[in-house]
């Protein structure tokens, strides 16, 4: 397919590099710099305005996908708009832009097909979404759901006093709709057997059906009945929507913002949330706020290096899981390296909607896990499939890759070698980047 990326900044920068292999990718862009690093990638580079109706007329020859994602919201949706008008067939062509401001959008992902826009992606929204899965589930520090809700994909980190650390993987003994997809170790990543040894501060990576679940969050400690300490820094767009989303449900919440006149128009919106006007890199403002008694702290400020540090200095003060934004893809593995529970990077939401448009039909979801290191695809099965029909054990399935969950009829199941899928399916794969293609090909 022929794709043509408008904007070469992070978020488009990495949906070429994640494109260019099996696609014919063009990006424009203004800025010199963003060009130049694009063009490390085999790829086609324009210098210049991707709302320009002249550029995307030669860059539109024969695309199948416009990707907007400059820093201007206005940009992406001219960008988009005039896409549909230049060229033939606008049927053919599918546009997704990237926007931020919530006059535009309320919701992490929409479709505007009237204004020619096929899919409109908020990143600041998905972030704050993802976020506040992650906080309701507070023993876990990434999560995730699939088949309208139907399966449940948990990400935990074993402590070194853990009970299970030194077991095998055979003696976690979880229930029959729960499976270990995958152990994170330092930069390995390993499809676990039964044999394999849990060690101390592995990150695992359960998937089950969520009623399932509950005793896997047990395992790892979780008191019910208890009400979450939550410290939001930054009351930008994204801790305002996680603020809002979580205000209602069971936690005390703090939010820590540094400008005056947002603090003000926050705790007008949000009366029953305790607004502090302020710098989250303060430590004293932060002892005496009690953040040492914290369950969560969440630094979502606009710079990665202010989220790292107040996340750091949480964490010295004896905050139990802290959560930090970042914007740049390379500082995630950072983070975590360093001391950070969770990193988060609202560019993905974005790249994963490019990729299920880009991998065509079949492909439900996507959630990227570890800093890209894997990927979770839910895949919904045609008569065509060519995994439909056979049992598991007779399918050549990439040893980088495992089916974790079946949902057959409203029923969820771990399949074993017997189990035989069938059209209409939807299947839950767990699969490292290497194994994308040929868990691809099987779907097809």
């Amino acid at each position: 397919m022929k794709i043509v990326i408008i904007g070469a900044g992070e978020v488009g920068y990495h949906i070429a590099k994640a494109l260019y292999q099996t696609n014919d990718v063009v990006v424009v862009d203004q800025n010199e710099e963003a060009c130049a690093r694009a063009d490390e990638l085999d790829v086609h580079v324009i210098h210049g305005n991707g709302a320009n109706v002249s550029i995307l007329h030669d860059a539109l020859e024969n695309a199948g996908l416009l990707v907007a994602v400059t820093g201007s919201d206005e940009v992406n949706i001219v960008a988009c708009m005039a896409s549909k008008l230049t060229v033939n067939d606008n049927t053919k062509l599918k546009t997704v832009a990237r926007v931020s401001n919530p006059d535009y959008i309320d919701k992490p992902v929409a479709k505007r097909p009237k204004i020619g826009i096929d899919i409109m992606v908020c990143p600041e929204l998905a972030l704050a979404s993802e976020v506040a899965e992650i906080l309701a589930i507070p023993s876990a520090i990434d999560a995730e759901l699939f088949a309208d809700g139907k399966v449940e994909m948990m990400e935990f980190v074993v402590p070194h006093d853990h009970k299970i650390v030194g077991k095998q993987m055979q003696d976690l003994h979880l229930a029959n709709c729960c499976i270990v997809s995958a152990l994170f170790r330092d930069t390995e990543v390993i499809i676990p057997h039964g044999e394999d040894i849990i060690e101390n501060n592995d990150h695992i990576v359960v998937i089950g059906k969520p009623a399932a679940m509950k005793e896997v969050r047990d395992l790892f400690g979780e008191k019910t009945g208890k009400r979450s300490k939550v410290l939001i820094i930054g009351g930008g767009i994204v801790g305002f929507y996680l603020a809002k989303m979580v205000a209602n449900n069971e936690f005390d919440l703090k939010i820590i913002e540094s400008n005056k006149e947002r603090s003000l128009a926050i705790a007008e919106e949000l009366p029953d949330v305790l607004v502090l006007n302020g710098d989250g890199t303060d430590i004293n403002l932060l002892k005496e706020e009690d953040v040492s008694e914290m369950d969560v702290v969440i630094s979502v400020t606009n710079s990665d290096e202010k989220n790292l540090l107040c996340s750091l200095l949480a964490k010295q003060l004896g905050v139990k899981k802290v959560i930090a934004r970042s914007d740049r893809s390379d500082y995630v593995s950072l983070f975590e390296m360093v001391g950070v529970d969770s990193a988060v990077s609202p560019r993905q939401a974005t790249v994963n909607e490019v990729l299920k448009l880009t991998f065509g039909q079949g492909i439900e979801s996507i959630t990227t896990i570890e800093g890209e290191k894997a990927e979770i695809v839910e895949y919904t099965t045609s008569k065509k499939s060519k995994i439909v029909g056979k049992p598991l054990k007779n399918v050549k399935f990439p040893s980088g890759a495992i089916i974790s969950m079946v949902v057959h009829n409203g029923n969820t199941v771990v399949p074993r070698g017997e189990y035989v899928i069938e059209e209409g399916d939807r299947v839950v794969v767990f699969s490292l980047q290497s194994a994308n293609a040929e868990v691809e090909k099987l779907f097809k």
